[in-house]
């Protein structure tokens, strides 16, 4: 019997991925360009069409095609409703553009939930019903399994926890909010932080395995804001396990034990033992989830 398989698609305002992926999550073909992001949704939704048409040259036996997209998007009407980082993508039936321009049924969701939802299904939340999944990169985006589904929320735009207010009227953030926990916590404002000493996070990693101690120093403080958001997310999901993804989670063993200490200060007890362990699909996650939305 032939497996079933499906497209995934995940947009990045830097990459744009596709891949064909099989029931098991298995990633039977993949490709990737970089995203023209400055030349319109339409640029874009021709660039779905070439990648796709490269690793599913035949399209019998496919499902559908998921759409992972940095938002904010609405969901339920498959709308982008002004992503910063593609122009002109306000107010644009995404959805509905790709879906005409493939064929296939399209089913669009949120970048972090649909990570989320590879890491539920084929990753590190693999058999749990509630965990929490935190992507860390140039912002700060997540998505939450609760009850064994997908929160989703009004206008399926549940997850901004990089939005939450970790400080009153702190540093400000992208959002336009002041005290925003990506305002502190995101790989962003890590390598802003580490900017005087360091070119970028991965040498501040390098530096601290070896013991430096302003890089090990610059690491805790880090691990010291995720680890008050993570605090907060433990009481607002009680989630299983919260998985960590993005590019600062590469530093994950380094982070683990300030996260862990901030989170045994701040968590009442009850929250205190919950796993906290790193993606195991890495920067697939995306596309295995939004694939595995349409099978």
């Amino acid at each position: 019997m032939t497996s079933a398989r499906a497209i995934g698609i995940d947009i990045g305002g830097t990459s744009l991925r596709a891949a064909l992926v099989d029931s098991s999550g298995r990633i039977l073909a993949r490709e990737e360009t970089a995203t023209l992001a400055q030349a319109g949704p339409q640029a874009v939704v021709q660039q779905i069409a070439d990648l796709v048409a490269k690793i599913a040259p035949d399209r019998s036996g496919i499902t559908g095609t998921g759409i992972s997209s940095p938002g904010p998007i609405d969901t339920e009407r498959g709308l982008a409703l002004g992503v910063p980082t593609l122009v002109g993508w306000s107010d644009i039936p995404i959805a509905g553009m790709i879906q005409t321009a493939l064929g296939l049924p399209v089913r669009l969701e949120n970048d972090a939930i649909a990570a989320a939802i590879g890491e539920w299904k084929f990753g590190a939340g693999q058999g749990l019903s509630h965990l929490v999944y935190v992507t860390i990169s140039t912002g700060i985006g997540g998505g939450i399994i609760l009850d064994g589904k997908v929160l989703h929320g009004r206008m399926g735009m549940a997850g901004h926890i990089g939005h939450m207010t970790v400080a009153r009227d702190g540093a400000p953030c992208a959002c336009g909010n002041r005290g925003c926990w990506e305002a502190y916590a995101s790989g962003t404002a890590f390598a802003r932080r580490i900017a005087p000493h360091f070119p970028n996070p991965k040498s501040a990693f390098t530096a601290a395995t070896s013991g430096n101690p302003l890089a090990l120093q610059l690491v805790t403080e880090e691990a010291d804001w995720l680890g008050i958001g993570i605090a907060n997310l433990l009481h607002l999901f009680s989630p299983q396990t919260v998985i960590l993804g993005g590019g600062i989670a590469n530093g994950f063993s380094l982070l683990l034990p300030g996260i862990r200490r901030r989170v045994q200060a701040n968590a009442m007890p009850a929250f205190r033992d919950v796993p906290i362990v790193p993606a195991a699909l890495g920067e697939n996650a995306g596309l295995v989830g939004a694939a595995a939305m349409v099978m």
